[in-house]
């Protein structure tokens, strides 16, 4: 019989959940914390959310619902840290960690779910400190990214890849958002398969559903008759933002009568290596000559992101990897399609010909095609918006909590099973 969990301590050392998702480091992780916690709560489970202090006048604990408490734990300075500098806290992140377990009585958290490699490191050491199971979700992973290096991206450093090696081999189960991601645990990183769970992420449904086109076009100050093509996500190579530029720019030079109507609008902020050129998309659209209709807008809260999705004939996604892909999935719920490369689990988020268009590669020309066709056939593109309703009305975040929780209750059970051949 499966024991219930009632405490999980989540780990989430580099990005915190109360962070703008598309700002720095934050982006579909934070989102997915966020919204699985809130449902898990809603399931009678207390959460804790361990993650980094960013800044000096953010209080010890906050919460971010009910049953839901975000810890702020000092390690190192508090401004944002390189990824590549926080390794060196993770010491400190520990010591944190550990002496708020310690305020309690034995046996306080029935579990921890860390997520990203660096908060796996920090979950395997506490789960062995407090004899509790690690639950952990890659999000994304080293081997997979240098195998799909954008031509402007570093690959990620063996240190990297060595510790995800280690937390893979010390969870008790992997959680995978795709059955294509728990492929790549198993045949990359030697992941027994009977340890990796597949568990979808969900969408928002309240906040992502569809709505009026032109009502969203009026708050955005978006003109009635554009053809609107949005990238949302943060703006790094691994990311491609620059691929939707390329295509819009070869788009133009095809029909130079778009360029009237044409509106290319990327929401997010610059992230990881992207940090090293903050303003390269004003740059770019320069250079290729379409600064007129490009429109760069800063990260949004949810309820304006939703607005434009609405206010777009495509949301478009080339990154180079994905683990699922949200904005995907978010898109879709407002009655957006999706052009997506056919990477990842974006395979998964966009059926593609029903919800949206996959694209193999990243070449502008062939990207300039696909997305020439949401302009030119308005029917096509409106048979793709009921599709997209439907598919993404299939994923919903209760449904990933209820998953998680038999994920739990199965790595609860393995714990204890290793226990006893132990003796």
């Amino acid at each position: 019989m499966r024991r219930r969990v009632n405490r999980v301590a989540t780990v989430s050392m580099h990005t915190s959940p109360l962070d703008q998702p598309g700002t720095g480091d934050a982006g579909g992780m934070n989102v997915y914390i966020v919204e699985t916690a809130k449902r898990l709560a809603q399931l009678g489970v207390e959460v804790e959310i361990f993650t980094r202090q960013t800044a000096r006048d953010l209080p010890p604990v906050a919460e971010l619902a009910p049953g839901v408490l975000v810890r702020h734990i000092t390690a190192g300075p508090y401004e944002e840290l390189d990824r590549r500098e926080l390794p060196g806290q993770l010491c400190a992140f520990l010591s944190g960690v550990l002496r708020t377990e310690a305020m309690y009585e034995a046996g306080h958290y029935d579990l921890i779910h860390s997520h990203y490699w660096l908060s796996g490191q920090v979950g395997w050491l506490a789960k062995e400190r407090w004899g509790v199971p690690l639950v952990h979700t890659m999000h994304t992973m080293a081997k997979v990214k240098n195998l799909l290096l954008a031509e402007d991206d570093k690959p990620e450093p063996q240190a990297r890849v060595l510790g995800e090696e280690q937390v893979v081999e010390i969870a008790d189960r992997l959680v995978a958002n795709t059955e294509a991601e728990a492929g790549e645990l198993v045949d990359l990183y030697g992941a027994p398969a009977d340890q990796v769970a597949v568990v979808n992420p969900g969408v928002n449904l309240t906040v992502f559903q569809p709505a009026s086109q032109g009502a969203a076009r009026h708050r955005l100050g978006l003109p009635q008759e554009a053809h609107v093509l949005l990238f949302v996500g943060r703006i790094q190579p691994l990311k491609a933002p620059d691929v939707l530029l390329r295509a819009a720019a070869r788009m133009l030079v095809e029909d130079p009568s778009l360029r009237g109507r044409l509106v290319v609008a990327a929401v997010g902020g610059p992230s990881g290596n992207g940090l090293a050129r903050p303003s390269i998309l004003t740059e770019m659209a320069a250079e290729l000559g379409i600064s007129d209709v490009v429109r760069l807008v800063p990260p949004a809260p949810q309820h304006e992101l939703a607005d434009w999705y609405r206010a777009a004939d495509v949301t478009v996604v080339p990154s180079y990897s994905e683990s699922f892909g949200l904005v995907a999935l978010e898109s879709q719920a407002c009655g957006t399609p999706v052009a997506a490369a056919s990477v990842g689990g974006l395979r998964t988020a966009v059926n593609d010909g029903v919800s949206g268009v996959l694209v193999d590669g990243h070449d502008p020309d062939t990207w300039a095609r696909v997305l020439r066709r949401f302009v030119t056939e308005p029917r096509w593109r409106d048979e793709l918006s009921e599709g997209a309703r439907a598919h993404a009305n299939a994923f919903g975040w209760s449904a990933t909590a209820a998953r998680l929780m038999d994920v739990y209750g199965g790595a609860v059970s393995h714990l204890r099973d290793m226990s006893r051949l132990a003796v």
